[in-house]
């Protein structure tokens, strides 16, 4: 209708970010507006043999952001409703990402428009092969990087590895991360995104003055991220009060067991009437009264809305975008710690350079080396990031973009315009 607002797109809300905290650096025209801009943005339509002999033809994407500081970084996901502005917004957030906590890559992401669920494992494999092929002029180990997002995985990237390998006529376990563990995986991989989220909380509890074992915890999705995350917390001693899924959500006062809520959930498909819980909506677990929320589900969670209404202290981004950039506003004015995304579940993308590296060597790590290495990367930016919110008086969000914008538009300063 002429009178409605249409809602913002990824990529919109990506640029207005950026452009609200460049504006407020020392950085000159022509780097700001190079770095608003994607360096490489492949579209690609290419034909997969299906099950029963048809042919369907998949469109994908693959957009490279930034390689100032490395090559580029990011997952491939495969969902019917990927887009093209999606892609490039969650490239941009890749390069911020990645220079907040200071590994030496830039942004990328990748895309596939297809429904996995509806496919059979032959014809992912199919659709996985042939899309290699079509951007493999645009990764590499020292190009650009591919890794699992959603709905894809360690197979998939098996898959990624095996063709550009075969293709190359050599063994590339560094053109993927995110493999399975015999074929150059990283150990430790798998907890990474929810493990480096747990470093920040533990991070945010200390500077509020409040022990572990007195926080109540709240968690919005319950996948990989959320459900090991809620683990984790629940072994430094937090109490796990709420955990939610698509379906719903279940709350206890008292605290619930996570590995119990789990083991229900693979039982049933939800976490809902998970034992001694009683049901609550995604919607109110956003508004419970805790010490820390976790949204670890989709994007757009909080917002204008439901933010004046929230009664936590602090708010771990697990899953990305889940504030808008007005909730961001409203949170900060009521004194809630955001510690965003770009830093809260950045703990992935630094094991996957663990692992790059590691492939890179031809020399593998233990589990407690991974995890050593990557309390010690998140301590150290998660304080940085706390630093420059407290020195400029901005929030979290905010503080963190201007110390990765400013990591970006240095490297490209310093390496200059060629020819």
């Amino acid at each position: 209708m002429s009178g409605e607002t249409r809602p913002k797109s990824a990529y919109e809300i990506a640029l207005q970010q950026y452009d609200a905290v460049a504006e407020k650096l020392d950085i000159d025209s022509g780097t700001r507006e190079l770095l608003r801009h994607p360096k490489t943005a492949l579209e690609v339509a290419f034909p997969v043999r299906m099950d029963d002999g048809t042919v369907k033809v998949v469109t994908g994407y693959r957009v490279i952001h930034n390689t100032a500081r490395g090559p580029g970084k990011g997952g491939i996901r495969y969902h019917p409703a990927v887009t093209f502005d999606e892609v490039k917004a969650l490239a941009m957030w890749m390069t911020w990402k990645c220079a907040v906590v200071g590994i030496p890559f830039g942004g990328a992401k990748g895309g596939v428009v297809c429904n996995p669920k509806e496919m059979s494992q032959g014809e992912i494999e199919r659709l996985t092969r042939r899309f290699t092929i079509e951007i493999s002029g645009a990764i590499g180990p020292h190009r650009d990087i591919p890794a699992p997002d959603v709905y894809t995985n360690a197979q998939i990237m098996a898959w990624i590895m095996d063709t550009y390998s075969t293709n190359r006529g050599e063994f590339t376990p560094g053109v993927a991360t995110g493999k399975p563990i015999p074929l150059g995986g990283s150990l430790g991989r798998n907890e990474a995104t929810a493990r480096g989220c747990v470093f920040t909380i533990r991070q945010a509890a200390k500077h509020l003055g409040i022990p572990m074992d007195r926080l109540r915890v709240a968690v919005q999705g319950y996948g990989n991220a959320g459900s090991i995350a809620a683990s984790l917390l629940h072994a430094d001693g937090c109490k796990i009060i709420a955990v939610s899924d698509s379906k719903g959500g279940a709350y206890c006062g008292k605290g619930l067991d996570p590995a119990k809520v789990l083991a229900h959930k693979k039982l049933t498909g939800s976490v809902v009437e998970a034992e001694g819980t009683e049901f609550i909506s995604n919607a109110d677990l956003l508004e419970l009264e805790c010490d820390v929320l976790v949204p670890a589900a989709l994007e757009n969670q909080i917002t204008a809305d439901n933010a004046p209404r929230m009664r936590a202290k602090v708010v771990a981004e697990a899953a990305n975008g889940p504030t808008t950039p007005e909730a961001d506003d409203i949170l900060f004015d009521k004194g809630v710690m955001v510690i965003p995304d770009i830093l809260a579940n950045a703990g992935g993308v630094t094991v996957s350079y663990f692992e790059w590296v590691q492939n890179l060597m031809v020399y593998y790590w233990t589990e407690e080396e991974v995890n050593g290495k990557l309390e010690h990367i998140m301590n150290h930016s998660f304080a940085a990031v706390l630093d420059m919110a407290e020195k400029k008086k901005v929030h979290m969000r905010n503080a963190a973009y201007m110390l990765a914008i400013s990591r970006v538009a240095e490297a490209a300063k310093l390496r200059g315009i060629y020819p």
